[in-house]
């Protein structure tokens, strides 16, 4: 569930700035952290359950699981890193056109 939180949390944002009227796109970085301690969240969720599941030798199951848990977390963690770069970009850019 983080993962999947931590994939949709910034586009959810960039929509949702699209859609409102009183929200700016920069007001979309504020997702930037969220998205970022989800990915986190879900890469040691997926640690957790991939230690359970050699524990046991697989009888529990949820090998698939915990592999879709940390794949979504570090795309999760991609996105906040490309978007923290993109606002980092856009305050450089703004400053040095001053």
């Amino acid at each position: 569930m983080a993962g999947l939180l931590a994939v949709a949390v910034v586009p959810a944002a960039v929509g949702l700035a699209e859609l409102l009227a009183e929200v700016r796109l920069l007001d979309a970085a504020a997702a930037i952290p969220v998205a970022l301690a989800c990915g986190i969240a879900a890469l040691w969720l997926a640690r957790g359950a991939r230690r359970r599941v050699e524990r046991t030798l697989g009888r529990i199951g949820g090998g698939g699981a915990a592999r879709a848990g940390k794949t979504l977390g570090v795309i999760g963690i991609c996105l906040a890193v490309a978007a923290a770069i993109a606002v980092a970009t856009y305050y450089a850019l703004v400053r040095f056109a001053e």
